[in-house]
């Protein structure tokens, strides 16, 4: 005879809770990483560069919807010039002399987690304002299509079940019906 598999509950007491990730929103980072980012981002905030503050300005004039950006804001365990948290989507602004490599490797750990990174160069910002934010518009509306793909992906992989669960229904009424006759 075969073994039945049975339920079993675990051997932890039912008062331990698990533990809860209470910062970082699921980044899995200490409380005191977080806490320096965020008081790192502070002082980023205070001193911006003029790059940085003209950008800023364009964006609090512009009715962007529900797309807003934020200010040098935390995302996981890095600190991004613009993030708009409804696309996904984060701006980094390339000052001269800033470190490539170390760029390089937070975006690749940004577009990992599903953050699209789009870096502008400073100096552009303060040349030619209407050329960038026509860029972000685009990135924009890139990011807005790709989200949109993705929820239909998404319905598409999820309708052949509720069908498939649809016509089991429907088939086992109509076997009742015609055994009812």
């Amino acid at each position: 005879m075969t073994d039945r598999k049975t339920l079993k509950l675990s051997d932890t007491p039912a008062t331990e809770a698990p533990n809860l990730k209470k910062k970082g929103r699921g980044w899995e980072i200490s409380e005191k990483r977080l806490d320096a980012l965020h008081e790192q981002a502070r002082e980023m905030r205070r001193f911006a560069s003029p790059a940085h503050k003209a950008l800023a300005a364009r964006f609090a004039k512009a009715d962007l919807g529900r797309y807003t950006f934020k200010r040098f804001a935390v995302v996981g365990s890095a600190i991004v010039d613009f993030n708009c948290h409804n696309l996904g989507m984060a701006i980094m602004i390339d000052e001269e002399g800033a470190d490539e490599a170390l760029a390089k490797r937070r975006d690749k750990s940004l577009e990992s987690v599903g953050i699209r990174v789009m870096r502008i160069k400073a100096k552009d910002i303060l040349e030619n304002m209407d050329a960038v934010l026509e860029r972000i518009t685009l990135g924009m509306r890139m990011r807005i299509g790709d989200k949109r793909e993705g929820m239909r992906a998404h319905r598409e992989r999820s309708t052949p079940r509720r069908n498939q669960t649809q016509n089991r229904q429907s088939s086992g009424r109509s076997d009742t019906s015609e055994g009812d006759d």
